[in-house]
């Protein structure tokens, strides 16, 4: 049998077995892929549980309306002395009602010198930016603030 024919054959046989296969046994109990975190289940993953309390000491900067949901400013200020016992440890930054919750996780350390972060983030409509901040002693604070998506998404 000659390489060409044989790989033919083989290419036309592994055809036909997958179009028999039904899709519904390939789709049945399919497990949400890592990239569909909720709210809840993303911060649950990043506290292990733990209680978040809102704080005046997290400031999350967002605009109110946001004409691009592709391209939305974030900026959040943790008030912190930044030294080895008390300190930012991450900043989580999270949507609403985004498919993947997680926009953005940073790691600091006292080097860092100043609790504070900036990105850009996508949205996908009208939700809620929320900031998730570790402090170096395990406990963890919240801010959050509604922002409107007039183009690129749901508004």
């Amino acid at each position: 049998m000659k390489r060409r024919n044989f790989i033919k054959g083989f290419c036309a046989a592994s055809a036909v077995a997958v179009t028999m296969t039904p899709s519904v046994l390939l789709a049945k109990d399919a497990p949400k892929s890592a990239n569909q975190l909720t709210l809840d289940m993303a911060i649950k993953a990043i506290t292990g549980g733990k209680d978040v309390a809102q704080s005046d000491k997290v400031s999350l900067t967002v605009p109110e309306i946001a004409e691009n949901g592709a391209v939305v400013p974030v900026k959040v200020h943790v008030e912190s002395p930044m030294t080895d016992a008390d300190h930012v440890k991450a900043i989580h930054v999270l949507a609403s009602k985004n498919s993947n919750s997680r926009c953005a996780d940073v790691m600091l350390t006292p080097l860092n010198a100043k609790g504070y972060f900036a990105t850009r983030v996508k949205l996908g409509g009208t939700q809620d930016i929320v900031a998730l901040v570790e402090m170096s002693d395990g406990t963890f604070l919240k801010a959050s603030k509604p922002v409107k998506v007039t183009i690129g998404g749901c508004g």
